[in-house]
């Protein structure tokens, strides 16, 4: 009886790595198929399979936390107005509901039924961020909900097999990009259909009739595992701080965290009020990255399901910038949401010291870029363009090793090549390089922030709807780290723009972005002189920097 549960345990261990497999060939669909740069050379999406309770059982690796974590609640909304019995093959239900999906317009979530002989098995699910929904566009200019694009509801895009065009006919008239948007639907059903293909295909070759017991399994073991984590934790209540830039006052983040024998619960009491523009959270995306912050440092090695995020629990106060109700303005939750995982280290630091890494850029410097007649009248010198290229700043050193330069933490979204995106849009790309001395000193230093200076062909007007942070709020570092550089925002000609809100960049002029570096992690003076040698060899930290912050001469 040992031997066989012993077979089955290993069993179920395969299966549920295929099943990643599986979602992970989902990701890798839409990516190979959409028509918006933000999803094929970023990655900014998430992927999933789903039982029918609408608990997630698995998702792709490729993806990113905000999209994962809050897609997470979403396929509950979908089953509440499609209720699973009433699904058939061929159907695609779809949102881009902030409350309901992941947080902002422009965050398509498409739900899709797999059916095997018949009978619904489950369900997949993904998200992806396009690059236009109409109205203002991507900035924190908006009021309302209603002044920052279309807003769908839960709707079938496909039924049975065939495309609602009255709903292609409203989403092609609401957009700047309707054929990317239009294409970027049908490659998000595409994907499911992929998942469904392959997950039929699986459990043809292992006998399965049901997904149930492997549920089961996935979930018992992940609650089993994660509450084990947590247990090896010392319990207390630790409390941490951050600030954001915010719109139209600096914003305080603020959290007490509690660490009991089998949950984590956070408190966000003290945080500060509502936003009257788009940097406001919907609650959906604040569960999202402050769970995505936890498991990080406690369980990094637990696959992310229903139930490893399980013992996570969040109390976000009403009228809080993170607990927006309808219909504030959203439209960049992620300049606020992807602070929350440095403010979750803060507390966890107090805990586990050794497993913490200092704060980093955290909030994606993504520049939405427009120019044409929409910008500049019947003076256009160029064509209508709405373009939006993906940028990191340097992460948070970590204990025993660097910060990374120019890469995205929290959201994980891949740097997009400046040549994808002059092949699309009517903007040069003059500057991308590593900013030197924008890393926090530190024993280990943060990552470096990157500089760059962008104009259109013929140096034409054009705009910017900036989206910045860590400008007036430096990355911090930790354990006597120094500060990372914080971020500057503005013209080639040394002229400093806002960080925040649409602005318009004057013929013959270049857009110049400095963006942050890391924090440090301990005393710079305990920093090997070897690698300080090293640094100041590839121009990266300056002998006036190396003297001044580590003690040492070139």
């Amino acid at each position: 009886m040992a031997a066989n549960d012993a077979l089955q345990t290993i069993q179920r261990q395969i299966q549920w790595n295929r099943l990643i497999a599986v979602v992970e060939e989902q990701a890798q669909t839409m990516i190979r198929t959409a028509f918006s740069t933000t999803v094929r050379e970023a990655g900014d999406l998430s992927a999933g399979i789903f039982d029918l309770q609408g608990r997630m059982l698995a998702q792709a690796v490729t993806g990113t936390p905000g999209h994962v974590n809050s897609m997470a609640e979403s396929v509950g909304h979908f089953l509440r107005k499609f209720p699973a019995e009433t699904m058939q093959p061929g159907d695609h239900y779809i949102t881009n509901d902030p409350w309901l999906g992941t947080g902002h317009l422009h965050d398509l979530t498409v739900v899709t039924p797999a059916f095997r002989a018949g009978r619904i098995i489950g369900l997949f699910a993904n998200t992806a961020h396009v690059i236009d929904v109409g109205g203002l566009g991507m900035g924190p200019e908006g009021r309302s909900v209603f002044e920052e694009g279309l807003y769908i509801p839960i709707v079938k895009c496909f039924d049975r097999g065939r495309a609602n065009e009255t709903f292609f006919d409203f989403l092609r008239a609401g957009s700047r990009t309707p054929v990317e948007l239009e294409g970027d639907v049908y490659s998000l059903c595409a994907c499911n259909d992929a998942g469904a293909k392959r997950l039929v295909e699986m459990m043809d070759e292992f006998g399965m009739d049901s997904l149930d017991p492997l549920a089961a399994y996935i979930f018992d073991s992940s609650l089993a595992a994660t509450i084990a984590e947590i247990a090896k934790l010392p319990r207390g209540t630790y409390a941490a701080e951050i600030r954001s830039d915010g719109y139209e006052a600096p914003v305080t983040l603020k959290a007490a965290m509690t660490i009991g024998a089998d949950t984590i619960t956070v408190d966000f009491a003290g945080t500060s009020g509502l936003s009257g523009r788009g940097i406001n959270v919907p609650p959906a995306y604040c569960r999202a990255y402050s769970c995505f912050g936890i498991k990080c440092v406690v369980a990094p090695e637990i696959p992310n399901n229903w139930a490893s995020l399980a013992p996570f629990r969040m109390e976000i106060p009403e009228r809080c910038i993170l607990n927006a109700p309808r219909p504030y303005p959203v439209s960049v939750r992620h300049v606020v949401g992807q602070l929350l995982p440095d403010l979750m280290m803060g507390c966890l630091h107090q805990a586990v010291p050794d497993r913490v890494n200092a704060e980093g850029s955290s909030a994606l410097w993504n520049p939405p870029l427009r120019g044409g007649a929409q910008v500049s009248g019947a003076a256009a010198e160029l064509p209508d363009f709405e373009i939006i290229t993906f940028n990191s700043g340097g992460t948070g050193a970590r204990p025993t090793q660097d910060g990374l330069d120019g890469t995205a933490f929290p959201s994980g979204v891949r740097t997009m090549p400046v040549e994808a995106t002059e092949n699309v849009a009517p903007v040069i790309f003059w500057k991308n390089e590593i900013r030197a001395d924008s890393a926090g000193p530190g024993r280990s230093r943060g990552g470096f922030g990157k500089v760059m200076e962008i104009g259109t062909k013929g140096e034409a007007e054009f705009a910017v709807n900036a989206v910045f942070d860590r400008v007036a709020n430096a990355p911090k570092g930790r354990e006597g780290g120094g500060q990372g550089a914080p971020g500057w925002v503005g013209l080639d000609d040394g002229t400093a723009l806002r960080t925040k809100g649409f602005q318009v960049i004057p013929k013959g002029r270049r857009l110049l972005l400095k963006l942050p570096g890391g924090g440090g992690m301990g005393d710079p003076r305990a920093r090997d002189a070897a690698l300080v040698a090293r640094d100041v060899a590839d121009g990266l930290v300056s002998p006036q920097a190396a003297k001044a912050l580590y003690g040492q001469d070139d």
